[in-house]
Protein backbone atom coordinates (compact mmCIF):
# COMPACT_ATOMS: atom_id res chain seq x y z
CA UNK A 1 0.00 0.00 0.00
CA UNK A 2 2.49 2.22 0.94
CA UNK A 3 4.24 1.62 -3.12
CA UNK A 4 1.11 2.82 -4.41
CA UNK A 5 1.03 6.01 -2.27
CA UNK A 6 4.46 6.91 -3.33
CA UNK A 7 3.49 6.43 -6.44
CA UNK A 8 0.68 8.28 -6.56
CA UNK A 9 2.78 11.23 -5.19
CA UNK A 10 4.93 11.07 -7.52
CA UNK A 11 2.02 11.14 -10.57
CA UNK A 12 0.57 13.65 -8.91
CA UNK A 13 4.17 16.16 -8.56
CA UNK A 14 4.80 15.13 -12.25
CA UNK A 15 1.45 16.18 -13.51
CA UNK A 16 1.59 19.57 -11.47
CA UNK A 17 5.31 20.00 -13.17
CA UNK A 18 3.35 19.72 -16.30
CA UNK A 19 0.73 22.61 -15.25
CA UNK A 20 3.61 24.89 -14.11
CA UNK A 21 5.61 24.26 -17.07
CA UNK A 22 2.69 25.46 -19.52
CA UNK A 23 3.24 28.65 -17.12
CA UNK A 24 6.50 30.07 -18.84
CA UNK A 25 7.05 33.52 -20.23
CA UNK A 26 6.30 33.84 -24.01
CA UNK A 27 9.45 34.10 -26.18
CA UNK A 28 10.74 37.32 -26.97
CA UNK A 29 9.61 38.40 -30.33
CA UNK A 30 11.64 38.38 -32.88
CA UNK A 31 13.20 41.71 -33.97
CA UNK A 32 11.22 43.23 -37.56
CA UNK A 33 13.17 43.49 -40.40
CA UNK A 34 13.39 46.99 -41.63
CA UNK A 35 12.02 48.16 -44.96
CA UNK A 36 14.50 47.95 -47.74
CA UNK A 37 14.61 50.92 -49.56
CA UNK A 38 15.87 50.96 -53.02
CA UNK A 39 18.85 52.35 -54.54
CA UNK A 40 18.48 55.81 -56.13
CA UNK A 41 19.79 55.75 -59.23
CA UNK A 42 21.00 58.91 -60.51
CA UNK A 43 19.37 60.61 -63.82
CA UNK A 44 22.18 63.33 -64.36
CA UNK A 45 23.20 63.04 -67.77
CA UNK A 46 20.12 61.22 -68.83
CA UNK A 47 17.82 64.10 -69.17
CA UNK A 48 17.51 64.17 -73.08
CA UNK A 49 16.33 60.53 -73.18
CA UNK A 50 14.02 60.39 -69.88
CA UNK A 51 10.40 61.14 -70.94
CA UNK A 52 11.61 61.02 -74.73
CA UNK A 53 8.81 59.14 -77.32
CA UNK A 54 10.35 56.83 -79.86
CA UNK A 55 10.81 59.68 -82.15
CA UNK A 56 12.65 61.59 -79.80
CA UNK A 57 15.54 58.56 -79.30
CA UNK A 58 15.52 57.88 -83.42
CA UNK A 59 16.14 61.55 -83.63
CA UNK A 60 19.28 61.88 -81.23
CA UNK A 61 20.16 57.65 -81.71
CA UNK A 62 19.22 56.87 -84.93
CA UNK A 63 16.92 53.91 -86.13
CA UNK A 64 17.36 50.79 -83.50
CA UNK A 65 19.02 47.73 -83.33
CA UNK A 66 15.85 46.10 -81.60
CA UNK A 67 12.41 47.27 -81.68
CA UNK A 68 10.35 45.40 -79.56
CA UNK A 69 6.46 45.84 -78.49
CA UNK A 70 4.45 44.41 -75.79
CA UNK A 71 0.93 44.90 -74.62
CA UNK A 72 1.52 48.71 -73.41
CA UNK A 73 5.23 48.68 -73.24
CA UNK A 74 8.17 49.17 -75.74
CA UNK A 75 11.87 48.04 -75.55
CA UNK A 76 14.19 49.75 -77.84
CA UNK A 77 17.57 48.89 -78.18
CA UNK A 78 20.55 50.88 -80.10
CA UNK A 79 24.15 49.86 -80.25
CA UNK A 80 27.66 51.41 -80.82
CA UNK A 81 31.01 50.26 -80.55
CA UNK A 82 31.33 51.70 -77.16
CA UNK A 83 27.99 50.53 -75.77
CA UNK A 84 24.21 49.44 -75.83
CA UNK A 85 21.42 50.92 -74.85
CA UNK A 86 17.87 49.36 -73.85
CA UNK A 87 15.23 52.21 -73.64
CA UNK A 88 12.29 51.28 -71.85
CA UNK A 89 8.55 52.87 -72.91
CA UNK A 90 5.20 53.26 -71.07
CA UNK A 91 2.46 55.08 -71.08
CA UNK A 92 1.99 57.65 -68.49
CA UNK A 93 -0.96 59.02 -69.41
CA UNK A 94 -4.43 56.94 -70.62
CA UNK A 95 -4.27 58.09 -74.06
CA UNK A 96 -0.21 59.24 -74.28
CA UNK A 97 2.17 58.27 -76.48
CA UNK A 98 4.51 55.65 -74.40
CA UNK A 99 7.72 57.51 -73.38
CA UNK A 100 11.27 56.57 -71.96
CA UNK A 101 10.85 55.29 -68.21
CA UNK A 102 14.02 53.55 -67.61
CA UNK A 103 17.25 52.99 -69.42
CA UNK A 104 20.04 50.25 -68.79
CA UNK A 105 23.22 50.19 -70.66
CA UNK A 106 25.85 47.73 -70.72
CA UNK A 107 28.98 47.42 -72.91
CA UNK A 108 28.99 45.17 -75.91
CA UNK A 109 30.64 42.17 -73.94
CA UNK A 110 27.96 42.44 -70.98
CA UNK A 111 30.11 44.62 -68.83
CA UNK A 112 28.74 47.49 -66.84
CA UNK A 113 29.04 50.84 -68.45
CA UNK A 114 27.63 54.23 -66.71
CA UNK A 115 24.15 55.44 -68.41
CA UNK A 116 24.91 58.58 -69.07
CA UNK A 117 28.14 57.95 -70.89
CA UNK A 118 26.51 55.57 -73.43
CA UNK A 119 23.50 57.89 -73.97
CA UNK A 120 26.66 60.78 -74.81
CA UNK A 121 28.55 57.94 -77.00
CA UNK A 122 25.61 56.89 -78.78
CA UNK A 123 24.19 60.74 -79.72
CA UNK A 124 27.68 61.90 -80.81
CA UNK A 125 28.30 58.59 -82.77
CA UNK A 126 25.01 59.79 -84.60
CA UNK A 127 25.17 63.41 -84.44
CA UNK A 128 26.45 64.61 -88.01
CA UNK A 129 29.94 66.17 -88.43
CA UNK A 130 29.49 69.82 -87.99
CA UNK A 131 26.75 69.30 -86.12
CA UNK A 132 26.61 71.27 -82.33
CA UNK A 133 25.53 69.74 -79.42
CA UNK A 134 22.36 70.75 -78.45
Amino acid sequence: MACLRAKGATMAAMAGLALVGGCTARPAPLPRALPVTPPVLSVSGLERVLGATAAGLVALFGPPELDIREDQAVKLQFAGPICVLDAYLYRTRARGEPVVTYVDARQPDGRDIDRASCVAALAARHRPQGATRP
